[in-house]
């Protein structure tokens, strides 16, 4: 046969998904599984979204504007500025999904063979994104004992080269649930202006920050205007992770319209999916609030089950709805992989992501894992059950 691009070869698998085969076969063993391996909310979509696309009469279902609608990206723009962020509908293009928009956004600013510097752990995904696009990921290593605080500058200034051109971050992040203070992304503000760098901000966990603290966008600094990029998303915020539905944003202009090139290219987003998302962004406020109270109720149990674990540490997230956590074992894929295939507790087992997906070296990351906590507390306290008796009864434990 023929032979297959080294590009695909080279494509790393999804950590996030990998176990899936383990999983069905538990399931058909008759072993209930908790599902705590990926970020798939069970809230109650967005008041409004399934309304606006039931309503929808139009005798055909046509493209939209390459960039998204119109309508879409005026409301959208609105939404901003209540947020106190002062955009143009014109900044922003509707994306198919928060990937896209990344994908995009390292196409239009990176060629094959630059760098991009990333806070590790990070997003599993993030890896694909720049392996699709020839793009080298530079890991600026976080520590779990200090709850995977961004790093000092002086951890970045030696990472930086002349094929150096962007740094992303994820806020909150997505797998360690750390957020940034307004203090350190002021840092980072001065750090990309002082290399001419990107600065891509992956934001699609904005409306989950915990314990009264605020969410800050890049976008809030003026003196960014043409270094910032922000990566929005539907999936989380709205809870409807099958409408792939993301935004690209920045007011740097020439970006703008190079990454419509590639929009064009994708003809355009989903077309009903944008009339759902723009249905709601008019969701009262009270729905928010009250997503964002479940998720921190769910945090605070999980947390407080995971550090009364012997050998488990647990950073306290600040926002999102994971936490990235060390295991007492000598490889966490083998002990996620074996919570699927040889134990159950009251019939039920629980799937984790394992943590070395989300390092650029897996091995930095072997005895970790992600837990997200998207399942109501009834389930999420038979989980954390069955993970501290899994942990207990697992034949790789160290003592």
């Amino acid at each position: 046969m023929p032979n297959l691009s080294n590009r695909g070869l080279q494509m790393p698998p999804s950590p996030i998904r990998k176990l899936v085969p383990f999983a069905e076969a538990a399931s058909a063993r008759g072993v209930r599984i908790h599902h705590l391996n990926i970020g798939q909310p069970d809230i109650q979509t967005v008041p409004g979204f399934m309304e606006r696309i039931r309503s929808f009469e139009a005798p055909v279902l046509e493209y939209s504007h390459s960039a998204g609608m119109e309508s879409y990206r005026r409301s959208y723009a609105s939404s901003m500025q209540a947020r106190g962020l002062d955009l143009d509908y014109q900044q922003i293009m509707i994306t198919t999904g928060g990937s896209e928009a990344l994908l995009f956004a390292m196409l239009s600013c990176l060629d094959a063979g630059d760098e991009v510097l990333i806070p590790e752990p990070f997003y599993a995904n993030y890896n694909g994104f720049a392996r699709m696009a020839g793009v080298q990921v530079v890991p600026v290593p976080t520590r779990i004992e200090d709850g995977f605080a961004l790093p000092p500058l002086n951890d970045w200034e030696p990472l930086i080269s002349a094929r150096t051109k962007a740094v992303l971050i994820c806020h909150p992040n997505n797998p360690t649930g750390v957020m940034y203070s307004r203090s350190e992304l002021q840092q980072l503000s001065e750090l990309v202006r002082r290399h001419n760098l990107f600065l891509f901000s992956d934001e699609v966990y904005r409306m989950f920050a915990y314990d009264g603290a605020t969410h800050h966008s890049v976008l809030e600094w003026p003196e960014l205007a043409d270094h910032a990029v922000v990566v929005e998303s539907v999936s989380k915020v709205f809870s409807a992770c099958g409408a792939r539905i993301g935004a690209l944003l920045s007011r740097n202009t020439e970006l703008m319209a190079v990454a419509l090139k590639y929009g064009q290219a994708r003809l355009s987003p989903p077309t009903l999916e944008q009339l759902g998302a723009e249905a709601a962004l008019s969701a009262p406020t009270s729905y928010f609030e009250q997503v964002r109270s479940a998720y921190e109720q769910r945090r605070n149990l999980v947390v407080s089950a995971l550090r009364a674990m012997p050998g488990v540490v647990c950073p306290h997230p600040g926002g999102a709805f994971y936490c990235m956590v060390s295991l007492p074992v000598h490889d966490a894929d083998d002990f996620c992989r074996w919570m699927l295939e040889s134990f159950s507790h009251k019939g039920c087992t629980v799937m984790l992501a394992p943590g070395s997906g989300f390092y650029a070296h897996p091995e930095s990351g072997r005895q970790q894992a992600r837990i997200a906590y998207v399942l109501e507390n009834d389930r999420l306290s038979e989980a954390m059950e069955a993970l501290g008796e899994g942990l207990l009864q697992y034949p790789g434990r160290l003592n």
